[in-house]
């Protein structure tokens, strides 16, 4: 077996990788990828989590069932776990640039404190919220995947399907590699690469603006 691959959801994978994973309840979610995150630390690797702040403690006390010593790497730095407002909102507003930078430098400082890579587990709903700036959403996600080229980590972008509409599924499939449903991971065929996409995405702008500027409905 590779000792440079990744376990996860019954497949082994190597980094850099852009992963949605749709889960039915945290009671699955935590099923899967806590044997993931526990496969990290055992190899001295990273972890960086962003959590509904609901359920920050959860989480907390989740990893510690799990046999890992929270505050140990907690106080080393293998352990970062953030809540939404110290993330996708810690200046009030979702900024997609703001946020692709902080990816950026979790990825690079991971490295640079001699991690070999960074296990990084986000908890999506914050896209539901009501916060200015949220319009941009689709376009962040399929712009982390130029991020990657140069790293070797796995992101985990986390969707409970009780709360998201089937367009907004869709949307999330377009922006992401691979996927993981009714907890298997596959290559995601849905996939559209963000240079395509986002070319789309201001080809259709700018048609709604033609549109409305013709006195049409956009």
């Amino acid at each position: 077996m590779d000792k440079d691959s990744m376990q996860l959801a019954g497949a082994r994978l190597q980094g850099p990788c852009h992963i949605c994973a749709f889960f039915h309840s945290r009671e699955e979610e935590y099923r899967l990828l806590l044997p993931f995150f526990k496969e990290g630390f055992e190899r001295g690797e990273k972890a960086f989590q962003i959590v509904d702040p609901r359920y920050r403690q959860e989480r907390l006390q989740r990893l510690k069932t799990a046999d890992i010593d929270v505050d140990a790497v907690t106080q080393t730095g293998q352990l970062d776990v953030r809540t939404w407002d110290e993330a996708q909102f810690r200046t009030g507003r979702f900024d997609q640039y703001a946020m692709l930078d902080l990816i950026e430098e979790v990825l690079t400082s991971g490295k640079a404190g001699g991690y070999r890579l960074t296990r990084f587990w986000a908890n999506m709903e914050w896209a539901l919220e009501d916060r200015p700036g949220l319009g941009d959403f689709v376009e962040f996600e399929s712009r982390v995947n130029d991020l990657l080229p140069g790293h070797d980590d796995a992101l985990i972008c986390t969707y409970d399907l009780n709360r998201i509409s089937a367009s907004l599924v869709m949307d999330i499939l377009r922006t992401h590699p691979m996927a993981i449903i009714g907890g298997i991971l596959q290559e995601n065929p849905f996939y559209v690469p963000s240079d395509q996409l986002l070319r789309e995405r201001r080809e259709r702008r700018t048609e709604g603006a033609e549109l409305t500027g013709n006195g049409h409905a956009a």
